[in-house]
């Protein structure tokens, strides 16, 4: 009863029970019937003793006293009872005869009956007639001897059936002992199977588990191209094949994980050298000197006060998430150092709810992509050109966008732009795209840090025209712990 290839733990325990089942039911059923059998036999046989046995004092006594109470005078025939009682073992004797199956006997006994009725009536006709008593008595002399002759052929049913009962009850005998023994047979067997089923199962069971195990444990100890081998069982096969999936899981996971962490470390890297931009250092302080040699001390306290903010706020004791206001800020100090050096070329405004103010939010988001609006868009347009940082709650979500009204992009420029973010792959420059000077890492490098630091499949939107450029992100509206540094 070995489980075969693709058979279940579950079909092989249902067979052996169902063989189990059928062999120990069958003998039980067959007992039962045995046992029923016999009984309603012996009761019916037990039960026709007893009618036989009723009917001997019936016949041998009562009818002949109740003609000899009419003989005598004491009653009338009519009050005897003897023709009704006569009837009544006539009765009787047709419920045996049927029973028995015309038993000799008692169909003779039937018969006799008969005879003893017609000696009844003559006695009845003497009384009627007058007839002596003498001539009576002789009469009931005849009623008396056929009546013991009745009772004698009831008494001989009676021992002939205790006869047939000894005989039954010696073969029920006999096929009790077989029944004992072929029961005793079939339990052997049935514990037979059991036992050979249940080493069968375990050995089925075992030794795939005891390969799961080992897996497991490889896994566990850091063994990750450990492999379970197929096995034939159906629910362990499930099991088998589940863990093997997981050890690929983790495998891809790994690399995965391993694949961000450089991206990441890429990123922030990437980060930290658009901020410590030696340009936009060396263009600050020049402007501070310049100012300075004007004299125009305000515009020199200024300066150096957005200067310090913007990397003071830029480094925030190298946590990365700040409050919104804290990144405002950061952005207004950018801000404010770009607007002195381009003057009439850049306006811009900061339209942010106050009630975003406390938020937390991944630090450096707003200003590389402000940066970006300025060198590739505003430095691109004649004329004056305007930058628009709006942000707003909607459906517990912060929604921010960085608006210019540049020169914008072609549509293919667009294309490229958004399949680059979306494939986390650098961003083309110039040549390849004509009418635009180059984009830097600025809009990948918040794209990404958004999708890594937020877990979202999305990180920036980028919507471009003739009209000029806005750059959407959403993330979610929370406070955290870690922001709350003071800077």
């Amino acid at each position: 009863m070995k489980p075969t290839a693709g058979h279940s733990i579950a079909g092989e325990v249902r067979r052996s029970t169902r063989i189990l089942t059928t062999a120990l039911l069958i003998p039980a059923v067959l007992s039962l019937v045995f046992v029923l059998a016999t009984a309603y036999f012996f009761g019916r046989m037990t039960y026709r003793m007893e009618q036989e046995a009723a009917l001997e004092p019936l016949v041998e006594v009562t009818i002949p006293e109740s003609v000899w109470s009419a003989v005598a005078g004491r009653v009338s025939f009519e009050e005897c009872g003897a023709l009704e009682r006569i009837r009544e073992v006539d009765a009787s004797l047709d419920a045996l005869i049927r029973e028995t199956e015309g038993q000799m006997e008692l169909e003779v006994a039937r018969r006799t009956m008969e005879t003893l009725e017609r000696y009844v009536r003559a006695v009845e006709t003497g009384i009627e007639n007058g007839t002596p008593v003498e001539e009576l008595q002789r009469i009931l002399d005849e009623v008396r001897s056929v009546a013991q002759l009745i009772k004698n052929m009831l008494g001989n049913c009676i021992t002939q059936e205790a006869q047939n009962a000894g005989r039954v009850n010696r073969s029920l005998m006999q096929i009790a002992l077989l029944f004992v023994v072929t029961e005793i047979g079939i339990l052997i067997f049935g514990l037979f199977i059991s036992v050979h089923t249940r080493r069968t199962l375990q050995r089925s069971i075992r030794e795939p588990i005891e390969q799961l195990e080992q897996v497991t444990g490889d896994l566990a100890g850091g063994h990750l191209e450990a492999r379970a081998k197929p096995t034939d069982t159906e629910e362990l096969r499930d099991l088998t094949a589940g863990v093997n999936r997981m050890a690929d899981r983790i495998q891809e996971l790994i690399r995965q994980n391993r694949t961000e962490q450089e991206n990441l470390k890429k990123a922030e890297l990437r980060t930290l050298q658009a901020q410590v931009n030696p340009h936009f250092l060396y263009n600050t302080l020049d402007t501070i000197l310049w100012q300075a040699e004007e004299k125009n001390n305000q515009e020199v306290i200024h300066l150096t006060q957005a200067l310090s903010d913007f990397f003071r706020i830029s480094l925030s004791s190298g946590k990365d998430w700040i409050p919104v206001r804290q990144e405002l800020r950061h952005l207004s100090g950018y801000l404010a150092i770009q607007k002195v050096r381009y003057r009439d070329v850049l306006n811009y405004e900061i339209d942010v709810d106050d009630g975003l103010y406390e938020n937390t939010i991944l630090k450096l988001v707003l200003q590389p992509l402000v940066e970006n609006a300025i060198y590739h868009g505003i430095k691109e347009r004649r004329g004056g050109g305007k930058i628009t940082v709006s942000g707003r709650e909607e459906a517990g979500m912060m929604v921010f966008r960085v608006t210019d009204n540049g020169t914008g992009m072609s549509p293919e420029r667009l294309s490229a732009l958004r399949q680059c973010l979306a494939d986390g792959t650098d961003i083309p420059h110039a040549p390849e795209f004509p009418g635009h000077s180059g984009s830097g890492f600025g809009l990948r490098n918040v794209d990404q840090r958004i999708r890594l630091y937020y877990g979202q499949p999305e990180g920036l939107q980028i919507e471009s025209g003739r009209q000029g450029t806005t750059v959407t992100f959403r993330v979610p509206a929370t406070v955290k712990e870690e922001s709350q540094d003071g800077v």
